[in-house]
């Protein structure tokens, strides 16, 4: 074989990775011409389709089904990004070895550190500072997997998003080879969702939009999220040199950046501008939300127990994991975001609500109903079959059931009554009126844009206010009575209203499918009933 046809059999070898460790694109789309790629050196082994050295359209084609390999199969989605997220381990480790030397010269300029010691510093942090390069990538392409997973149950989503970006004149759909609307529509009838390199383009302007909106607000002195600052730094940096690094010049911007990279590689590129145009409030107040709710399930605790079990269980199942918790923490923060009287201090919240969702966690097998623990009871088997761990089997299964969490403990600090006693009345209420299975419902609900969009939101937010009101009226006319009692009582009294309400959500039970009216319907009907028992 000559030397061009050795090169261009290698790109059509069939192999599982192929990695390009020199310069040059070698791979172009079916319909781009050698010239548009723009290399001519490599134009005699360049082949079409591919994985690797790409261009951003023939990114997009790879990604999309092209069989340039047969033997893979060609309706086969590819793990293809863009050449900046293949690209950014490199500009992550150059940021860092900048702002790890700004904080050393201070110290060196402070006659604290002689330039002796910095340099052997920095040389002993070497591999600690490549592990959290390659953290931070690691996450960054697990975000666009989980994107990838919802890519189509949430194409309304991401086609607002780019809409959204193009009215401000921040996105230029054409320059960055995102599907047109019509695209997008023919797109949806074949069930095919966004490309991951159209995410990951997606995922870099969602992170340039809130990174600059948070350096224009008070995140970065937020005395809790500026915490952040010194989780960014190596260990060997973040106990000794923590005055240095609070005097960083560019503190505020390493904040941001990583309140920045927490929301978005966890929760998408979509959910900050939905939580704002949902709720109203600001970016910064978005942020304090979402870090609450993620400090009060141990979201952290959680995500690395499921990152340690790569290569032990399939990783679909890990993004099913991952996607429980995202929707646990959209609940979450959204609840939050519509308090009354909204002002949320992070720490405050934090020891408002922690402990009393670590007693109800810890507590459910005793708590729930038969129906509800019954359900808990296989979803956790299901998770020990896949191969996880007891622990994190039983504490993925709970996780459903920590929705009310919050109105668990408010609705327990307003009466004066245990977590415990609380938490069976919300699940004995909803047990009896098949409240977790409308909730269901309400998230299979199709979604058509925007608003219909927030109107699935809102009536979700309904539901659980309702039933919050239902189970603060039974905590106080029943006085002291136990909370299987209580339940049971209002269950059995003779009350046309209860009876109705119970006969209207047997008959929905048995529809095939539920729509917005329907639904509607149901949830008027329960705040209907809370009405007429606070009269």
């Amino acid at each position: 074989m000559t030397p061009n046809e050795l090169l261009s059999a290698v790109l059509r070898a069939p192999v599982d990775l192929l990695w390009n460790g020199g310069i040059g694109t070698y791979v172009k789309a079916a319909d781009e011409t050698h010239s548009e790629v723009g290399d001519r050196a490599n134009n005699l082994i360049r082949v079409n389709g591919g994985e690797l050295a790409l261009p951003r359209r023939g990114r997009g084609r790879q990604s999309r089904h092209d069989p340039v390999w047969p033997h893979r199969g060609g309706d086969e989605r590819r793990a293809v990004n863009t050449d900046f997220i293949d690209n950014s381990a490199g500009v992550d480790t150059s940021d860092r070895e900048v702002n790890i030397k700004i904080l050393l010269n201070d110290a060196v300029q402070r006659d604290e550190l002689d330039e002796e010691a910095r340099n052997q510093l920095l040389a002993s942090m070497t591999d600690e500072v490549a592990a959290l390069v390659l953290m931070d990538n690691y996450r960054q392409n697990q975000a666009i997997s989980v994107m990838e997973r919802m890519s189509l149950t949430r194409l309304g989503s991401k086609q607002h998003f780019i809409r959204t970006l193009e009215s401000q004149g921040l996105l230029d759909r054409q320059l960055e080879f995102l599907p047109s609307d019509a695209e997008i529509s023919e797109r949806k009838s074949r069930g095919l969702g966004l490309t991951r390199p159209e995410l990951s383009i997606l995922l870099s302007y969602a992170k340039i939009v809130i990174y600059d909106q948070l350096l224009d607000s008070d995140v970065p002195e937020d005395p809790y999220l500026s915490n952040e600052l010194l989780r960014y730094f190596p260990e060997p940096l973040r106990a000794r040199f923590a005055d240095h690094a609070q005097r960083h010049r560019l503190k505020r911007e390493i904040i941001a950046t990583a309140v920045t990279n927490s929301i978005v590689n966890r929760m998408g590129s979509t959910f900050m501008m939905r939580m704002q145009e949902d709720t109203g409030e600001t970016p910064a107040t978005v942020a304090k939300a979402y870090t609450i709710a993620r400090e009060i399930i141990d979201a952290r605790g959680l995500w690395a127990a499921i990152d340690a079990l790569d290569l032990e269980v399939p990783e679909g199942t890990q993004i099913d994991a991952l996607l429980l918790i995202w929707g646990l923490l959209r609940g979450l923060t959204r609840w939050l975001l519509g308090r009354p009287g909204l002002r949320l201090d992070i720490a405050d919240a934090v020891e408002r609500y922690l402990p009393g969702v670590v007693e109800l966690r810890a507590n459910l097998g005793k708590i729930l109903g038969t129906d509800d623990r019954d359900a808990w009871a296989e979803d956790r088997a299901r998770w020990l079959d896949l191969g996880f761990s007891q622990e994190l089997a039983e504490h993925l299964s709970s996780l459903p059931f920590l929705m009310s969490a919050l109105d668990i403990v408010e609705v327990a600090q307003t009466h004066g009554r245990s977590i415990t006693d609380v938490a069976k009345v919300f699940f004995g209420l909803g047990e009896a009126l098949h409240i977790h299975w409308l909730l269901q419902r309400i998230e299979e609900l199709p979604v058509e844009g925007r608003w219909h969009a927030h109107a699935r939101g809102v009536l979700r937010d309904e539901l659980q206010a309702q039933q919050s009101a239902l189970v603060s009226q039974l905590l106080a006319d029943g006085g002291k009575a136990k909370a299987e009692k209580l339940v049971a009582d209002w269950v059995a009294k003779d009350d046309n209203a209860l009876r109705f309400t119970l006969n209207m959500f047997a008959d929905m039970r048995n529809q095939r499918a539920m729509d917005f009216p329907t639904v509607s319907v149901a949830v008027r009907r329960l705040a209907q009933l809370a009405a007429a028992g606070k009269g």
